[in-house]
């Protein structure tokens, strides 16, 4: 009896010994792929309406007046049917108030710090348009991919977001989101004010 359960226990002690060598390699699920994005050549077009500014866009985006029951006067949708996407452009008139639009604009870029994993403010300055501003890119699964604001600093306030109108996935929406950053950043070169 006494032989009997020395094997039984040398049995268990070779079976268990052997268990984490056997586990070593686990078969593991393939990564989630994303498709390919093939990318028109851009060209860009004037838009030029009755409204205090003009500015370029990409000839295959639909600028629209927004229709939105919070929409004032001069407010802007830039849609991008082919990438579910839309640049809202809202435009303030300044009346000794720039510190306030400026003020909302960096609380609702910081908004989404707590989903970034980073935001990036980067300045823009065209003296001879009078044109300055910053463009603010949110890196991570924020909702919003890219802010800017544009001002003269006297008469003429335009900010700029950019949403997609689904679940934000930064690996798979990133070469999106470069393709309309630089679009944005088109838009402020091409920003003159009236």
């Amino acid at each position: 009896m006494l032989r009997h359960s020395r094997i039984i226990i040398l049995s268990i002690l070779v079976i268990f010994s052997f268990l984490p060598i056997s586990c070593k390699e686990k078969a593991m699920p393939k990564p989630k792929g994303y498709f390919r994005i093939e990318f028109p050549e851009k060209k860009y077009e004037v838009w030029n309406q009755n409204y205090p500014f003009s500015f370029e866009y990409l000839k295959n985006a639909q600028v629209l007046k927004d229709k939105s029951s919070l929409a004032e006067k001069y407010w802007l949708n830039i849609e991008y049917p082919n990438y579910n996407a839309t640049l809202y452009l809202s435009y303030k008139e300044v009346n000794e108030n720039l510190d306030k639009y400026l003020e909302d604009s960096h609380r609702l870029v910081y908004e989404h710090a707590i989903k970034a994993d980073a935001i990036d403010g980067t300045s823009y300055m065209n003296e001879q348009e009078n044109v300055y501003g910053t463009v603010y890119r949110i890196q991570g699964n924020a909702a919003c991919s890219v802010q800017f604001i544009a001002t003269d600093s006297i008469e003429h306030f335009l900010r700029g977001s950019l949403y997609f109108n689904n679940h934000p996935n930064s690996d798979s929406l990133a070469p999106v989101i470069q393709y309309i950053d630089r679009d944005i950043v088109h838009l402020m070169e091409s920003l003159k004010w009236k």
